[in-house]
């Protein structure tokens, strides 16, 4: 046993902790944590324009791999701080617990209250340069990890004000350090929406783009609603100002069934809603309810409207601003926990009853729309009942009769491949490990779900069998507890039918248990398409580019190459040694990375509108040399 004493303490000084635990400040080392580095100053700036000092900011994705990020707000303080020789702006980047947002008197609204996020970005980049023009100068101090590299310099006669901020985030925090301008591109527009007449200029990868919208979250949701089927010709729009809050929303209803909403406090997406969220749910299904009650409108059969009823198809952004303490779940912000819930709900449920009472035409046609998805919602119901009575035995007994499972039941170790055809599932069968690898093969093309009702989804005999396998249930009764298997993997053969399978169960994944690709289940295995032989030597080939390279690097020997035609017809050991074995495989794991692209993606290439396939398949013909059909 080792001697643990008081020499076996460790005190962190300084920003050290920062560099220490990374994600407890910005939640991981990954590119989720990477770009909150960018959120963090862009927050600042944004705070700026919040409290009417500024009306402009630029971001640059520099060439050496850095980001700047310039406002001309106030610019940052550079006089002295306290006692100590210290200017403000030199305790601002290496102090943590330190701004000027814990006071109102200099910001009334702040997404940023923790006063930690410019420290956070200085201890994890590599360097950060600050520049604030105030008082007739420019003012600039370098960093590097969290400490000062160089003296405040007094630079150049300015007679504007704001702040640039310039940072490289360190390598050895970040394993990539390559920022995403398609993120960054997102974002800013989002805050331009939620800030009227603020203009956001980006520029990147020889690119310049610049976002401002003077009717704020109402261009915002034109925008969300893309290619769906809005009831309505505009969308519902709520404002409310106090001492305390202002409180903006929008929502529309569409004709599908996806309920879309975007919650932001202060600016900042809360990804994980919060009192704001809750109170805005509550108030519409109270007014709504109230609405069908007093007109009488619930038929036989319906005997109550519940929340989900309600916000089946729909779409709605909630953007609050409050004054004071602000509190939020973590650095990352993913939540608002101030209790303004009872405030939220009481707006939202009188401004919206006394509007469709106003224009009982526009809220009946409402009502109509949500009375069907109750409908909708029991006949689900009664047909998910069905299935569960036909399969209620035993846990054992419940399975798909097409399953082969494998003999663990530890869970970590467990993996389920779902594969197309009978003819597949045979190879996979051979190749498998029984031990830890379970094969479930369905039968052709599965439905498309994004265009069907979940009663039609449910009555659905392939659906039925992949939600029996995987043992977690769908919707309100999903349990992810009940997962069998660690690792789902999608398993087709490398050609267009192939594809369009797997995009078929992303489709149901995505739409029935998300929840499996948000915890990183899902994965999509990558069969070969070309075995080239050369004497003793033997490789695999995912694709054409693939194959090329391999017969390059060959230099003139001799080689055969032959076409996998599809798993039902590749050899089994084939198959395990570049598919299956968890040695040699190569595997993608699912993800979702901007959820509001994500579920614009789905609508338009699954949805009903064959418009948009159509042009999406005509810009890119030109890519497609050799359409394996």
């Amino acid at each position: 046993m080792g001697t643990y004493s008081a020499k076996s303490i460790q005190v962190l000084e300084g920003l050290e902790p920062v560099r220490k635990r990374p994600g407890m400040y910005i939640g991981s080392t990954n590119a989720t944590g990477l770009h909150h580095l960018v959120w963090e100053i862009l927050d600042n700036s944004v705070d700026e324009a919040l409290n009417g000092h500024c009306n402009t900011i630029e971001v640059t994705l520099e060439k050496d791999g850095g980001l700047t990020i310039k406002d001309n707000g106030r610019g940052i303080p550079i006089d002295a701080f306290g006692k100590t020789r210290k200017s403000a702006m030199e305790i601002l980047f290496t102090t943590l617990h330190s701004g000027g947002k814990f006071s109102e008197d200099n910001y009334k609204v702040s997404g940023g209250l923790h006063g930690v996020g410019m420290a956070v970005v200085c201890a994890l980049s590599e360097k950060l340069i600050a520049t604030s023009r105030r008082d007739g100068f420019e003012w600039s101090q370098s960093y590097a990890r969290g400490k000062t590299t160089s003296q405040l310099k007094k630079g150049k006669a300015s007679k504007n004000y704001g702040t640039t901020v310039y940072f490289k985030p360190d390598p050895k925090i970040f394993p990539k350090t390559n920022f995403n301008l398609k993120s960054i591109l997102e974002q800013a527009e989002s805050k331009s929406f939620l800030n009227k007449g603020l203009k956001i200029i980006v520029r990147g990868e020889g690119k310049k783009q610049a976002f401002q919208y003077p009717n704020g979250i109402q261009d915002y949701i034109e925008k969300i609603i893309g290619s769906r089927h809005p009831l309505t010709e505009t969308p519902f729009y709520i404002e409310k100002n106090n001492q305390k809050m202002r409180l903006e929303i929008a929502f529309q209803w569409a004709s599908e069934t996806d309920t879309v909403i975007h919650s932001y406090a202060n600016s900042i997406k809360t990804v994980d809603g919060g009192s704001h969220e809750t109170g805005f749910r509550n108030g519409m299904t109270r007014a709504l309810r109230t609405y069908i009650d007093r007109r009488n409108l619930l038929p036989k059969g319906v005997s109550n409207i519940t929340g989900d009823d309600v916000r089946e198809g729909l779409i709605a952004i909630i953007s609050v601003y409050l004054q004071g303490e602000v509190e939020f779940q973590g650095q990352t912000k993913g939540r608002l926990n101030s209790d303004i819930t009872s405030q939220v709900e009481s707006v939202v449920k009188h401004s919206l009853e006394h509007h469709l009472h106003e224009n009982q035409t526009l809220g009946d046609m409402i009502a109509n729309r949500i009375i069907l998805s109750a409908q909708a919602r029991i006949a689900s119901r009664q047909a998910k009942d069905a299935v569960q009575r036909k399969t209620n035995i035993s846990h054992r007994l419940n399975l798909p009769g097409k399953l082969s499972d494998c003999a663990t039941v530890d869970r970590d170790k467990a993996e389920l491949f779902i594969c197309e055809g009978d003819s597949a599932g045979g190879s996979s069968k051979q190749a498998r490990d029984r031990k830890t690898q379970a094969i479930l093969p369905i039968r052709g093309k599965i439905l498309n779900v994004q265009t069907a009702t979940q009663a039609k989804a449910l009555a659905n005999s392939e659906i039925q069998n992949l939600i029996s396998a995987i043992g977690t249930g769908i919707g309100p009764k999903f349990d992810y507890n009940k997962l069998r298997y660690g690792k789902i993997i999608i398993m087709t053969d490398a050609d267009v039918d192939g594809a369009h399978i797997c995009t078929l169960l992303l489709t149901f994944f995505y739409r029935f248990m998300p929840d499996l690709i948000t915890r990183g289940n899902l994965f999509i295995a990558q069969p070969p398409l070309y075995r080239i032989d050369s004497g003793k030597s033997l490789f695999y080939a995912i694709d054409d580019k693939e194959k090329d390279q391999i017969i390059k690097k060959l230099n003139g020997s001799r080689y055969e190459v032959g076409r996998f035609k599809g798993l039902g017809e590749m050899p089994p050991a084939d198959l395990k040694q570049t598919t299956m074995n968890i040695q040699s495989r190569s595997l993608l794991r699912v993800s979702v990375g901007d959820h509001e692209n994500t579920e614009k993606a789905f609508q338009q290439l699954m949805g009903k509108d064959p418009e948009f396939r159509f042009h999406f398949i005509k810009e890119r013909a030109e890519f497609v040399q050799d359409l394996d059909v």
